[in-house]
């Protein structure tokens, strides 16, 4: 049997051919390039930001691998679904693990917790920032025994930082959420949001000074910072419990971190966090090496164009870690002369 072809069809089959051709390269790249996901908080947190950074390099640097990042949920959450394989990377809390290791907290209710618990290894550790309540200046509210009556974002419903902070405001005040004060139920990136259009009177936000979010509602308003004086922190149980805490610190957020409309003459001492990047204790070990050397290699050159990244330093990788480091990355970490600690 013959074919004859015409110039249509001719065309027409070239067509084809070539669009074959393309899906074909396309499936291909999609079968090249391995893919990880990676949870944590919402934009504007320093979790986001370091971690998208992270995931940017490993996208950038290694092309068999692509990191797509998830910014939605809650913390205790995605530990659970990295443990029980659901994803592969995810901020890790010491706070959170201490928890989930005892199957206290958030995870009382899920009896498998200490055992998935034991699922997690950690790949790095990083400051988080500390946590920063803000309010507008105009508002007039200079410290938490003012926030009677007001809408407060705490943190995320279930998250740990709802939980931290609800426990701040306690003992320097006495007050109960849903009581003495609303505590408003969103998420990190609505509240953000929620307080720019002036619907949050104080927003409670863990992250690194200066924050992104809050820089840019001080560029055109006048804020005040406000937190628990220093005796309280040292003489309150319920504080000195929350300080016990794998992670916690009492840290001091100095004036003029926000330029000349922080109104703010004297320190506002709160709570300070340290936090890392986790992983299944499954996922492959020269993956996770990898992607931790191209991480740590390519940082420094960036600090001088992307100031915030000087909060990260090679000092701080194994500060307050209190879950077992993925092997993956204690092999980077000991080629480049660091002794790795025994975590249980």
């Amino acid at each position: 049997m013959m074919f004859k072809f015409n110039a249509r069809s001719f065309k027409t089959l070239a067509a084809s051919l070539c669009a074959g051709a393309i899906l074909a390269a396309s499936a291909s790249q999609a079968q090249a390039a391995e893919t990880f996901r990676m949870s944590t908080l919402g934009p504007g947190s320093s979790p986001y930001m370091v971690m998208t950074h992270f995931a940017n390099t490993i996208n950038k640097e290694l092309p068999e691998y692509s990191i797509i990042v998830n910014a939605t949920g809650v913390a205790p959450k995605h530990a659970l679904d990295t443990a029980k394989g659901r994803g592969e990377f995810f901020m890790m809390s010491p706070s959170i693990h201490n928890y989930m290791k005892t199957g206290g907290g958030m995870f009382g209710k899920i009896k498998d917790a200490p055992e998935l618990a034991q699922n997690l290894r950690a790949v790095f550790m990083f400051p988080m920032g500390l946590y920063q309540g803000v309010t507008y200046a105009e508002d007039n509210i200079q410290s938490l025994m003012d926030i009677k009556g007001k809408r407060v974002f705490a943190g995320p419903p279930g998250g740990v930082a709802r939980r931290t902070v609800e426990t701040m405001i306690r003992a320097a005040t006495g007050y109960e959420p849903g009581e003495d004060y609303t505590s408003v139920k969103l998420g990190h990136e609505s509240a953000s949001q929620a307080f720019q259009d002036h619907n949050i009177d104080v927003l409670f936000n863990a992250t690194v000074a200066p924050s992104p979010v809050i820089s840019q509602v001080a560029l055109t308003n006048k804020v005040r910072f406000i937190g628990v004086d220093l005796d309280t922190f040292k003489s309150n149980p319920d504080l000195q419990k929350l300080l016990s805490t794998p992670g916690y610190s009492i840290k001091p957020l100095e004036p003029g971190v926000y330029g000349e409309n922080q109104v703010n003459t004297e320190p506002v001492y709160t709570i300070g966090i340290n936090i890392g990047i986790a992983t299944n204790k499954d996922l492959d070990e020269e993956t996770v090496y990898k992607m931790t050397k191209a991480y740590w290699d390519d940082l420094e050159a960036q600090k001088a164009s992307t100031p915030w990244l000087r909060n990260l330093s090679l000092d701080g990788v194994f500060a307050d870690m209190n879950m077992p480091m993925h092997p993956g990355a204690a092999r980077y970490f000991r080629e480049i002369g660091l002794e790795v600690p025994e975590v249980k």
